[in-house]
């Protein structure tokens, strides 16, 4: 076999393998988010596709990791932990600006925002300002999906 058919078939099992290695990836937030629902996932580490209809995304967006608001709003989050896990919140942040991660290209942020995202994919609420984790679970709490998921449970808690 010469040298170019050798790399042409290398070249079409990667091809090939490129989207399987992607769910797995995928897959492996989904699982270590569902081992760990306590984590913090970074903008980088997140495929928003992948989480629909599997959790709630809350990203967190500050053009610095010591903007007072980014820390205000992780003091909120860190507080009310509970309310999150029993709502299937994945907390996602992206303090760099400079990365240009998929959710800062999607979601286009100026300074700090905290955007909440229902299962469906669809912004739920976007604010300017931190924000309670009793608030977002009460708007959580609102979304159509979360009705649903609490008529066919008959509780609150989630997953």
């Amino acid at each position: 076999m010469s040298m170019r058919a050798a790399l042409r078939l290398i070249s079409a099992a990667v091809l090939a393998l490129a989207p399987l290695a992607a769910q797995a990836q995928d897959e492996d937030v989904i699982a270590i988010w569902r081992e760990d629902p306590l984590r913090v996932f970074s903008g980088e580490e997140i495929d928003m596709d992948a989480l629909q209809y599997r959790a709630r995304p809350l990203i967190i967006f500050a053009d610095s990791p010591f903007d007072p608001n980014f820390a205000e709003q992780m003091e909120l989050i860190e507080a009310g932990w509970n309310d999150l896990v029993a709502r299937d919140v994945i907390v996602i942040t992206d303090t760099d600006p400079d990365a240009e991660t998929e959710v800062r290209q999607t979601f286009r942020p100026r300074g700090f925002v905290m955007i909440l995202i229902g299962k469906d994919g669809r912004i739920a609420q976007r604010k300017p300002a931190p924000w309670a984790t009793r608030e977002i679970a009460h708007a959580i709490d609102k979304l159509p999906l979360r009705q649903q998921e609490i008529r066919e449970t008959g509780t609150l808690g989630g997953r």
